[in-house]
Order: structure tokens, then C-alpha cells, then sequence
């Protein structure tokens, strides 16, 4: 147990899903596993076990931002031995190639936060996905007919920008596809911790061209990309 998840050991299985909406882990748990247990409700952070296609299958509500994310994914690794982490969310998207409903595989993930440049002094880290989820996930995405992108992610601490896009101009000049909130602190936990780590989101809308879906379009987005995670964690 920790002052954030009241989980028993062995609690969890190694492969472990991470929304940021605790109603969104719910749903996973209810919506795709079979016989889910409920294992952790501090502050309200849901988390389950269940079995996905046979195998062993957590999620866990890593709730919104790095700092956030960071406690969870730390616990989840050093306490209850979690071997794979895949965040499943939306993001913004940063290039018009880039369409609502793709999927974004975050190859690489940029970032403004000092949770990840403050560790390495002089040195710019480069927080990169494990490439044979990275792989799996992409192949998956093709074999089911998905539009997907592979390639950097933006991290933000800054939901609403002060500058809107011009926050974020140089960014798209350099590659950047979308923006979360996420994957950056993720990769670099998962770096430093040794264990491997993917983030799969869903585009829901383009801050170049201001597309974006409505909740049932996003609602059948989310379970595509779901059961690809789904189908990666328990492989891997």
C-alpha cells in the first residue's frame, strides 16, 4: 500500500493501462475486461484487475498532467512491479495532416515541464516510447485499417496557453504532431525504472484547423484505440 493506492500485492497485473479520467479506467474495466475487480479507489484514482483475452490485464487513472502521473507510474512500478505501461488519452492535434479520430503513437515525446529537464543539467533527454510496443501498436493500427501517426508528441504543463498557438509555432515546424499532457514523464520514469512504456491517443482535435468530434465519435475513437492497447499489453 502508499498514501495514494490502498492495492493489496499482486493486486495488479505487470501489462497496465493508464487514462487519465478515473470514469475513463471504469469504463475500460467494465467495457473490456472480464470479471473486473476493483483494487484501488484513493482519491477517487479507480484502478482494476481483470483478464483481457485470458491474460491478466490492469488500469489505473493516472489523473491529469505529469506531477500526477508520475506518482502513479512510480508506485505502480517500484511497488506493485508493473513491467508495461500504456497511456491511453486524446490529444490535440499540432499538424493538419494529422486528422480527428487517428490515432497518435507518441515515437518521442517533447517537453516544457522541469520534471524531465531538470534532471539532466546541460543535457536536452530525448524520452522515447519502447520501440517494440511502439512496433506492435503500429502494426496493429494498419492490420485493422486505422489511420495512425508515429512521431513526436508534445508534453505540456500549460493546458490553456497564454499566446495560444503561437506557444507552440516552432513545434510543428520541427515535427511535432500533437500536444498531451502525459507521455513525456512517463517515458523518462519508465527509462530511468527499466520497464517498458507506450502512449496511444486519439485525436479529437486539431488547433490548426479547429476540427474537432463530438462525444459519440469520440466515445467509438476511444474504444478502437483501447482495444489496440489492449491487444500490445497483453503480447508484450
Amino acid at each position: 500500500m502508499t498514501p495514494h493506492n490502498h492495492a493489496k500485492a499482486g493486486d495488479y497485473a505487470e501489462a497496465v493501462l493508464l487514462p487519465g479520467d478515473p470514469l475513463r479506467a471504469k469504463w475500460i474495466a467494465e467495457t473490456f475486461f472480464k470479471n473486473p475487480k476493483l483494487v484501488n479507489s484513493v482519491r477517487n484514482c479507480l484502478g482494476y484487475t481483470g483478464t483481457w483475452k485470458g491474460k491478466p490485464i490492469s488500469v489505473q487513472a493516472s489523473g491529469m498532467g505529469q506531477p500526477s502521473l508520475s506518482i502513479y507510474v512510480h508506485e505502480l512500478i517500484n511497488t506493485y512491479g508493473a513491467k508495461t505501461l500504456i497511456r491511453v488519452g486524446t490529444c490535440g492535434g499540432l499538424n493538419a495532416k494529422v486528422k480527428v479520430r487517428d490515432l497518435v503513437l507518441a515515437q518521442g515525446a517533447s517537453t516544457d515541464s522541469s520534471i524531465v529537464k531538470g534532471r539532466f543539467g546541460a543535457f536536452n533527454y530525448a524520452p522515447l516510447a519502447d520501440f517494440g510496443l511502439l512496433r506492435a501498436a503500429a502494426e496493429k493500427a494498419e492490420a485493422a485499417g486505422m489511420r495512425y501517426h508515429a512521431g513526436n508528441m508534445l508534453s505540456s504543463d500549460i493546458f490553456y496557453h497564454a499566446n495560444g498557438m503561437a506557444g507552440y509555432d516552432t513545434l510543428p515546424q520541427h515535427g511535432v504532431i500533437g500536444v498531451e499532457m502525459e507521455a513525456a514523464a512517463l517515458y523518462t520514469l519508465a527509462a530511468r525504472l527499466d520497464v517498458r512504456a507506450l502512449t496511444i491517443c486519439t485525436m479529437t482535435d486539431c488547433l490548426i484547423t479547429g476540427e474537432e468530434i463530438d462525444a459519440e465519435q469520440r466515445q467509438t475513437s476511444l474504444r478502437d484505440m483501447v482495444t489496440i492497447a489492449l491487444d500490445v499489453a497483453i503480447q508484450a
